[in-house]
């Protein structure tokens, strides 16, 4: 199964558009998505934020969100994913924030954490904290499977 192909066609059928805010996957899950043919009929724009004033700037999420949570947090990625919905015009989106490595990690919070916000303009949300094994590239990857695998089973009404 090529799972950003059977996103798209879940997408399209349910005349949804999406958009994703990304971090440390920098714009992987895009690519995922623009990979397929025909999908500018249902994804709209990426915000790739690296950095902290990018997601401050681009998404809305808040300073005080940053210093009391971090940039991988529950609480950063809902904040990254409501902006993606709001400042598009899409009515679905993914955001993903995490340490891929192999620097970056702390005590708390170690290589392959990935933090993930799901949410659509209903007012469907979910967030979920991931801790994948491997390098930077399999962390990576990882991360943009789940983002499209949860979003798969929303849209099969499995979530």
């Amino acid at each position: 199964m090529n799972l950003s192909a059977e996103l798209g066609a879940l997408l399209k059928s349910q005349g949804l558009v999406i958009t994703t805010a990304e971090s440390c996957t920098g714009g992987g899950v895009s690519a995922a998505i623009t990979d397929i043919a025909g999908s500018s009929a249902w994804f709209d724009r990426a915000f790739i934020t690296y950095s902290n004033e990018a997601k401050m700037e681009m998404l809305g999420v808040t300073e005080q969100t940053l210093q009391s949570f971090g940039a991988v947090s529950e609480q950063t990625v809902e904040e990254m994913v409501k902006g993606a919905v709001a400042n598009s015009n899409a009515n679905i989106g993914v955001s993903i924030s995490g340490i891929a490595g192999p620097g970056g990690a702390t005590e708390d919070k170690p290589v392959g954490t990935v933090c993930f916000g799901w949410a659509d303009e209903t007012g469907w949300l979910k967030v979920a904290t991931y801790h994948f094994a491997g390098d930077r590239n399999q962390v990576r990857q990882q991360a943009v499977e789940t983002a499209l695998k949860v979003l798969y089973e929303k849209l099969l009404g499995h979530s």
